[in-house]
């Protein structure tokens, strides 16, 4: 049996100003998925994952979850099980780790629920553990990169949306990364839509991806066929007609 459809967005169109941001995009997400959204920069792949959270003004089209409209704003998004991590490493660096990933479960209103999550999720980040009373901005862009991550599992999500998660990190941070994104997928069964300008190494762990080109999907299709395909490069290279 194929896995259920989760997200969907149907002909979606989005503006800025004056500026089509997304013109009549088809994109899905289907159960214990990978999916990259790749592109130069201004294609449209962060503001796939904004239109999703209720962080961009949609023109017209659908958003479906569990095929359902629904009408994205951000709180009620995330009680439905979709939780955003934006690029920039966005922690709450006064507050300890712990209390970054008690911010992430604010909805949980059981005190007792929100431990067994955050142990969970400590055995998820060993690292984090470690340093479970040390304030975040005392840790490397790495381990901060790590604890936007592991607030962002606090709701046990179905559907994790990243934006850019390896930007401005090392090499072997990156690589550290992505072997999170796996474990995270695996372990937890967790749908994952990803932007990432690192086009081998998201490569490596997703299961389908979508080109995007101007606003408008030019590619889609499994991570095999993408690879092998000459619009790929002919789209960074900015050669695309």
């Amino acid at each position: 049996m194929p896995n259920e459809i989760l997200l969907q967005l149907q002909d979606i169109s989005v503006h800025y100003g004056g500026v089509k941001a997304l013109d009549g995009v088809n994109v899905a997400i289907d159960e214990g998925e990978i999916v990259a959204l790749m592109g130069p920069n201004g294609a449209g792949k962060s503001t796939i994952l904004k239109t999703i959270f209720g962080l961009a003004p949609i023109d017209s089209g659908s958003v479906l979850f569990y095929e359902k409209p629904i009408a994205p704003v951000s709180w009620k998004v995330v009680k439905m099980g979709i939780a955003f991590v934006p690029q920039g490493r966005r922690v709450f660096s006064n507050l300890t780790i712990e209390e970054n990933l008690e911010m992430g479960g604010f909805a949980i209103g059981d005190k007792s629920e929100l431990k067994r999550r955050t142990e969970e999720i400590f055995d998820l980040f060993p690292d984090l553990k470690q340093k479970r009373k040390q304030k975040a901005n005392t840790l490397s862009g790495g381990q901060q990169q790590m604890l936007a991550l592991a607030r962002g599992l606090m709701i046990e999500p179905k559907v994790l949306l990243l934006d850019e998660p390896t930007l401005g990190l090392a090499p072997k941070v990156i690589k550290e990364v992505f072997e999170k994104i796996v474990e995270i997928n695996q372990r937890r069964k967790t749908a994952i839509m990803i932007v990432e300008h690192n086009i081998k190494s998201v490569l490596n762990v997703a299961h389908r991806a979508y080109i995007l080109n101007k606003g408008k999907i030019v590619l889609s299709g499994a991570v095999k066929d993408i690879q092998n395909s000459e619009t790929l490069e002919k789209v960074f290279m900015g050669k695309f007609e």
